[in-house]
């Protein structure tokens, strides 16, 4: 019996999932992609729309350790750590903390090179050139700073830029103020990154993916996926809250639950959760034409076809606490103060889940001496621009193509 008879089970709706389903749908594997929520309903829905196949720099820099104690005293910070969360966290932010030696973030950065590269090409293959062309803007993005103090770890962000031949220009203070009018006179220079984008509608995107998913013959349903259970002879039965929905293979992209179907079945990964916040402007009074990420205060402001978001933050806080509305609010201020033209009058806040890893690579491929179990979940800050690729990949790995690069870095077993 072929595969496409067998079929395969995606477990969610989000960028990574969907994508791994459109390219297993598209090699002739039959798809059931089940989530509770519609597409883009999760962390694909409130992210800052960033596309960055030019970005191969891991959060976790050096130096991370000296800052512990500043994440747990300022809760409106822009990386806080929940005291009463810390001994939860604490395995996974030695891991994060690990990762951010110098000879780590190397050697993550070739891996999320190999990986990145081909984000932009990805989408186009997903969307086709109309719909690229209508979500996507692959017109460059530009990080600024504030003062005239070198920023720390800017050594290492070169190094990795000129490893990998990143192109990048240095903008002034007049540059900065010809190319965002308006613009503070405190932001004062800046960096362009030509080779990255951003979409005009992340929810759009995605969901465009789930409507592309079903009009080629894929199956989307809504209900929870509330354990995985191997059959005999082979395969898996996916209980959710209304059926039992078997496969040959399934695939777990979950995001930051990921882990809920995985620890009952002794998979241990090293998954934690980045609570993101974003502020959504509509009717700005300034509309930037790029995406600007401001590295002093560690937020970006990106144009929407709603109106201008403005995202950032970490907050480690697990999955259970409520959002701090407060943290969302903080960004809106540290936008007008970028864009003093800004009121911020018509406002939404929203909080969403970052499923990340100690060393910000996605967790791609199959679960070992679990035939027919597979993983693409992960992807931290890079979603957007890491869902594709790793979609892709890990088709090509159930479907017995070539990979088109080492999935070794990505693996589960990376973290023993």
């Amino acid at each position: 019996m072929t595969l496409s008879q067998h079929g395969a089970i995606v477990i969610g709706a989000g960028v990574a999932g969907l994508s791994t389903a459109l390219y297993l749908q598209r090699a002739g594997v039959a798809v059931t992609v089940i989530d509770p929520l519609p597409p883009a309903g999760g962390a694909s829905f409130g992210n800052a729309g960033l596309l960055s196949p030019d970005t191969a720099v891991p959060i976790a820099l050096p130096g991370m350790l000296r800052k512990v104690p500043g994440w747990l005293l300022n809760p409106l910070g822009p990386l806080s750590v929940t005291p009463s969360y810390f001994p939860r966290a604490l395995p996974w932010l030695l891991r994060w903390v690990e990762a951010g030696r110098l000879d780590r973030v190397i050697a993550i950065s070739d891996a999320m090179r190999a990986l990145h590269r081909e984000s932009l090409a990805c989408w186009q293959e997903l969307l086709g050139p109309s719909l690229y062309g209508d979500l996507i803007r692959p017109l460059g993005q530009v990080q600024v700073w504030e003062g005239d103090a070198e920023a720390a770890n800017s050594g290492v962000e070169h190094q990795v830029r000129d490893r990998h031949g990143i192109k990048s220009e240095a903008l002034t203070a007049d540059d900065l103020r010809q190319m965002f009018p308006g613009i503070s006179r405190e932001v004062t220079r800046g960096l362009l990154v030509p080779g990255n984008g951003h979409t005009v509608s992340p929810q759009r995107s995605v969901n465009t993916l789930g409507e592309l998913f079903r009009k080629e013959g894929g199956t989307l349903i809504n209900e929870r996926a509330m354990k995985l259970i191997p059959r005999e002879g082979g395969g898996w039965m996916v209980m959710t809250n209304l059926a039992n929905r078997s496969a040959e293979h399934v695939v777990v992209a979950m995001g930051a639950w990921s882990r809920q179907l995985l620890d009952p079945l002794g998979i241990k990964v090293a998954l934690e959760t980045e609570r993101g916040y974003h502020a959504m402007l509509f009717d700005p009074e300034v509309m930037p034409a790029l995406p600007i990420s401001n590295k002093t205060r560690a937020f970006g402001v990106t144009p929407m076809e709603d109106g201008l978001r403005v995202a950032g933050t970490v907050e480690i806080a697990g999955l259970e606490a409520p959002p701090n509305e407060e943290r969302a609010k903080v960004l809106v201020q540290h936008a007008k103060r970028m864009f003093p033209a800004l009121s911020g009058s018509k406002v939404r806040y929203w909080m969403g889940f970052r499923p990340s890893t100690p060393d910000s690579l996605p967790i791609l491929g199959p679960a070992a001496a679990r035939p027919g179990l597979h993983f693409v979940f992960g992807h931290g800050h890079f979603g957007m621009t890491g869902g594709p690729p790793s979609g892709r990949l890990v088709a090509r790995l159930i479907t017995g193509q070539a990979p088109g690069l080492d999935p070794a870095p990505y693996a589960a077993q990376r973290f023993g």
